[in-house]
């Protein structure tokens, strides 16, 4: 069982840019997921194990990027952030490879994310 915890959240002003991070280690496809009070957790981006693959929501795709170092870390860069992306977001891993957008098995604490207009 792996331990996923995130870090780099907080408030920033729309238009900002944030880094969150994931510390985890082991071989795990990775990915974060965001939820809203009312609302069910839906998928942000994922992330293979050698990160050589990768696959975004489309409502994130072209401002956020997600990284990872083999084996360890992961990272959801996220740029022109708008108050729709406020939420708290999760990380989460699997063993299996695919696919990157559903199917996890381990989950963090979650870290909220505030965009003020």
């Amino acid at each position: 069982q792996v331990q996923l915890v995130e870090s780099g959240g907080g408030l920033v002003q729309a238009g900002d840019s944030l880094r969150l991070s994931c510390t985890a280690s082991g071989r795990y496809t990775m990915g974060w997921f965001r939820q809203v009070p009312g609302k069910e957790r839906e998928f942000v981006a994922g992330i293979s194990w050698s990160g050589s693959d990768s696959f975004y929501a489309e409502s994130v795709k072209d401002r956020f990027t997600i990284s990872r170092d083999v084996y360890t870390n992961m990272y959801l860069q996220m740029k022109s952030l708008n108050a729709q992306d406020t939420a708290v977001y999760y990380c989460a891993a699997k063993r299996a490879d695919f696919p990157l957008t559903h199917g996890y098995d381990y989950w963090g604490q979650g870290i909220q994310v505030t965009v003020s207009s």
